[in-house]
């Protein structure tokens, strides 16, 4: 048996149990990624349990505890153990970012279990090959724009590196002075996770790629491989005063990631319609879905959502 006590705050120096541990089980969904759970552990707080070979995930962006399925070759008997904990905790879910091939296996063992579909939370996963070569009336319109972008900038690409990263540091300090990042609680939380990574972007093992314009970089973008076939993308920030720029930083990167990944994940959208719109253009081969899960079909019926 486990209780709350077991699970320890998820520091930096996990990283070696956690590259380990996806070794062997990969995480499918941006949310499980090392990274991403670091990075923004001043808003979720993450915990962490490794027990029976599987690893579990407990964040508290609140009082209120949220647990993620296990990972790994987990048995029935260690889920169980692990909702119990969680109804005991009073969480509003039993489990979180639950998703579909996880689901399948839940429903086995909890038959009387509902989902909740959580779409701000869906990955866009894209062929890294349709990104980086853009072919096909889908992409008409960002073709346009990238060819305009290159035909009005002389600009240099270059690799995160040591010798630049303060020089990123700064840009996304005026990124965000231009945003106003500090007004809106989401891209205040945003522009802390988006400093923190590249502050230990070399101990993540994170790569990335900058594009300079008339001396000054005007675009970063910054991912890492999560599995052999897939590639994720953290944030990927242009300055506007550069029409195209964003389609020449994401040209860029899935160039270079197509060389070694199959898929290109861009994680999720949050909800925000213009992100989503700007997702969506792109055109992703699968979304990555997730679901909230709960014991009580009556509960799911009040929150307006059927048993399935």
């Amino acid at each position: 048996m486990f209780g709350i006590e077991d699970f320890k705050p998820l520091k930096l120096g996990d990283k070696p149990l956690f590259d380990a541990h996806y070794a062997m089980y990969p995480p499918r969904h941006s949310e499980n990624i090392f990274t991403t759970l670091v990075s923004w552990s001043h808003f979720v707080q993450p915990y962490f349990l490794f027990h029976e070979g599987c690893l579990m995930i407990m964040t508290k962006p609140d009082e209120n505890p949220r647990f993620r399925p296990p990972l790994g070759p987990c048995s029935p008997e260690l889920v169980r153990q692990l909702v119990t904990l969680s109804e005991e905790a009073k969480s509003e879910y039993c489990l979180v970012l639950v998703d579909n091939e996880t689901m399948a296996w839940l429903k086995e063992i909890f038959p009387e279990a509902c989902f909740i579909k959580h779409p701000d939370y869906f990955d866009y996963v894209y062929r890294a090959a349709d990104l980086a070569n853009l072919e096909g009336k889908n992409y008409l319109k960002i073709r346009n724009k990238l060819s305009k972008f290159k035909r009005q900038q002389a600009y240099e690409v270059e690799s995160l590196c040591k010798q630049n990263i303060d020089e990123i540091r700064i840009f996304l300090q005026r990124w965000c002075l231009w945003k106003d990042c500090e007004s809106d609680p989401l891209l205040d939380n945003e522009r802390l996770a988006i400093l923190y990574t590249v502050e230990h972007c070399f101990e993540l093992g994170l790569r990335g790629l900058a594009i300079r314009i008339n001396g000054d970089i005007e675009a970063v973008t910054v991912f890492e491989s999560i599995c052999p076939d897939t590639a994720v993308v953290h944030f990927e920030k242009a300055m506007p005063a550069f029409e195209g720029l964003y389609q020449a930083i994401n040209n860029e990167c899935a160039k270079l990631l197509s060389k070694n990944h199959l898929y290109i994940n861009r994680q999720s959208d949050l909800g925000i319609e213009g992100l989503r719109t700007a997702k969506q253009r792109y055109h992703p081969t699968m979304m990555l879905e997730v679901q909230h899960m709960l014991l009580d079909p009556n509960k799911c019926k009040e929150l307006g959502h059927e048993h399935y």
